[in-house]
């Protein structure tokens, strides 16, 4: 028997096995509608009240009239952005320092990625920050206008300032990736990516490029974030970023640290976590924890299979783990697996369809210099492409960072079912490094905002873990000042301090 005749065997056996166990496990014998990817990449847009016009932004035809999408031969287009709709005409375009732009990615057939570049509100020689929003597939433009971005969508389809926005401590990238995503788009669906290796050069490319256009910014420290999926991109483009500096390619990228918030990193170890964390929340109960358990030893075997580079078997891997997910959401009803304290109306969990409404219009369009590029909120197309990268784990590359002294923090708001801070505290505790002791022996202290506990924070050398109080997946929109502050104080190496702000100094005297 050759080898893909073993790995379809493979996957014939751990799917039947997986759907014999499911059947004991729903009454009923329906399995979830959200365990099949072009059906859950469906309901990941319509949770957050998303329409998006088109499954992914591949275009075609002539774009020369399409303002900074006529790239030429420039590897990058940007001009300095007003949007319109913004409370604060007395600030002119070059003290707001915001900026819009296209790059031409360098290894692909026609795509082009769209950025946002925010200058510090606070000073020009804050860190570089780089946010990368998961999904996967769903644009940067989910965090920039409802959870850290500098300003906030209004039901009026205005945009007011965010107070707590994090351009306030840091020079702020929000990048649409991967490609077909946002604005960014292509002529070729081939350059849709389909695992990290794609997304962190096209990532490592887009920054060599964006430092050539601001040389000042070059000696900043640099630091990535994000979210959800971006657990993923997070560490690869930390690693990426880190052989080129070693290797002296191009510009040298004084990248410092990366945070993951929520993520999805080490699915062989957060998936079998999946029920822990439903029964200690009171989602299911111990009778339904011990069978939805059954579905766990094969889920396992099927990612040791799939490993960092397997295709079919790790698609096979998707398949099989996502039945322990979709059999807690089977007696979970109508949950908000994001915020378990909130509920779902029907498939409706949140409302985000402002910015899709904000990005359509006309004068904002002309002001991002886009043309006639679609918006594509969350792309289906990108979804399934990243399929065969889900299960892989992207931890193994982190503690060579960590030895060379770049700095991690992973947080987690604690009511988040689908990355919960359990699966990411697990999976932090059980990485091999020269540290691992000292920092499964370190305690968990008060993370103090404004003299109130915000969390629980476990710290040792270069890594960190912050369990974030009364927060469900997106934790800046939930938690905003604590958000912000966590941000300052790793970004200046004083996480473990709490620092104490203007309003709040002003408000004791």
């Amino acid at each position: 028997m050759n080898g893909s005749s073993c790995v379809c065997t493979l996957f014939l056996i751990l799917i039947l096995y997986s759907a014999s166990s499911l059947a004991g496990i729903v009454d009923d014998r329906r399995v979830p509608r959200s365990g099949f990817p072009s059906i859950q990449a469906e309901d990941l847009i319509r949770e957050f009240n998303l329409f998006p016009k088109s499954d992914a932004n591949i275009v075609h035809g002539n774009l020369e009239n399409s303002s900074m999408v006529a790239l030429g031969s420039k590897r990058i287009v940007e001009k300095r952005l007003r949007f319109p709709f913004l409370d604060d005409s007395e600030v002119s375009v070059e003290d707001l320092g915001h900026h819009a732009g296209y790059y031409k990615i360098e290894h692909s057939r026609g795509a082009r990625m769209f950025y946002f570049f925010f200058e510090s509100r606070n000073s020009k020689a804050d860190p570089v920050v780089i946010w990368l929003t998961g999904g996967p597939g769903c644009s940067s433009e989910l965090a920039l206008f409802y959870e850290n971005g500098p300003f906030k969508v209004t039901d009026n389809l205005s945009l007011a300032w965010n107070k707590y926005g994090w351009d306030k401590a840091s020079n702020l990238l929000y990048v649409d990736q991967p490609i077909g995503t946002g604005f960014s788009y292509s002529s070729d669906r081939h350059d849709i990516r389909h695992d990290e290796n794609g997304v962190s050069n096209d990532l490592y490319d887009f920054l060599q490029a964006f430092f050539g256009e601001h040389p000042d910014f070059v000696e900043n420290d640099f630091f990535i974030t994000g979210e959800s999926y971006a657990g993923h991109y997070i560490p690869a483009l930390a690693a990426r970023i880190h052989q080129g500096n070693k290797a002296k390619e191009g510009t040298h990228i004084n990248l410092k640290g990366f945070a993951i918030g929520n993520g999805l990193t080490d699915p062989a170890i957060q998936y079998r976590t999946y029920p822990d964390y439903a029964l200690d929340m009171g989602i299911i109960s111990k009778a339904q924890y011990h069978r939805i358990n059954l579905l766990v030893p094969p889920c396992e075997l099927a990612i040791n299979i799939c490993g960092t580079d397997g295709t079919l078997s790790c698609l096979t891997s998707y398949y099989v783990c996502n039945a322990i997910f979709t059999s807690i959401m089977f007696h979970a009803g109508d949950m908000n697996h994001y915020d378990i304290r909130k509920k779902c109306e029907g498939r409706l969990c949140y409302d985000f369809s402002n910015m899709e409404k904000f990005l359509n219009q006309q004068s904002v369009r002309e002001a991002l210099g886009v043309g006639d590029i679609e918006f594509v909120s969350c792309s289906t197309s990108v979804y399934r492409a990243m399929l065969v990268d889900w299960m892989r784990n992207a931890e193994l590359g982190i503690p060579t960072l960590l030895e060379d002294g770049i700095t991690m923090l992973v947080y987690a708001g604690e009511y988040d079912l689908i990355c919960n801070w359990l699966g990411n505290s697990r999976w932090v505790n059980a990485m091999e490094w020269s540290g691992k002791q000292n920092f499964t022996a370190s305690p968990d202290v008060p993370f103090l905002v404004d003299g109130s506990e915000a969390g629980l924070l476990k710290t040792h050398g270069p890594l960190s873990f912050l369990k974030v109080h009364d927060a469900g997946h997106m934790v800046p929109m939930d938690q905003p000042k604590a958000a912000l502050e966590m941000l300052k104080r790793w970004t200046q190496g004083k996480l473990h301090e709490e620092s104490v702000d203007s309003e709040t100094l002003l408000a004791q005297m």
